[in-house]
């Protein structure tokens, strides 16, 4: 199967919107490429590979949005920055909770009991926006995702 960065670059020739559907598509094809796993908190980077595909494909319908018919862009873009702003609550505890436990090592030791408990307050609000991110990466969701960016492509080429 070929990988979504495989796909070949845009051609001069072809239409504006044909070329939005096809980078809508390689986009598309990336979030959906890197979900597996998010769920993982011991794997953090596959949080933050998903959310880097999902601000492109954000990115990809903003530039693109004349060529969409509006009603479909602006449903496709209301589910993507959703999927964003879930993966983004993640990520940020992540990155804060990666930070302190180098920080930790070397505190001074009248302030690691302090560390050690922010740590754990932010284990706590992962664990809660891994919850809260869970439903977005339900199969029955981004099913339903990929055929809504799927339709907003075709419309792009008709």
């Amino acid at each position: 199967m070929a990988r979504a960065r495989d796909v070949p670059g845009l051609d001069c020739e072809e239409s504006f919107s044909a070329s939005a559907a096809r980078v809508v598509e390689v986009r598309a094809a990336e979030v959906f490429e890197h979900s597996a796993g998010v769920l993982d908190m011991g794997e953090i980077e596959r949080v933050h590979d998903m959310r880097v595909a999902t601000r492109r494909l954000r990115a990809a319908l903003e530039v693109f949005e004349p060529c969409f018919p509006p009603k479909r862009h602006r449903k496709a873009l209301k589910r993507v920055k959703a999927l964003a702003d879930a993966l983004g609550e993640r990520r940020d505890r992540d990155v804060a909770i990666e930070f302190l436990e180098g920080f930790a090592s070397e505190a001074p030791e009248g302030d690691q009991a302090a560390v050690a408990a922010l740590i754990e307050r932010l284990r706590d609000e992962q664990r809660r926006a891994n919850g809260e991110l869970a439903p977005y990466l339900a199969s029955k969701r981004l099913k339903k995702l990929r055929r809504r960016l799927r339709k907003l492509a075709k419309a792009a080429r008709l």
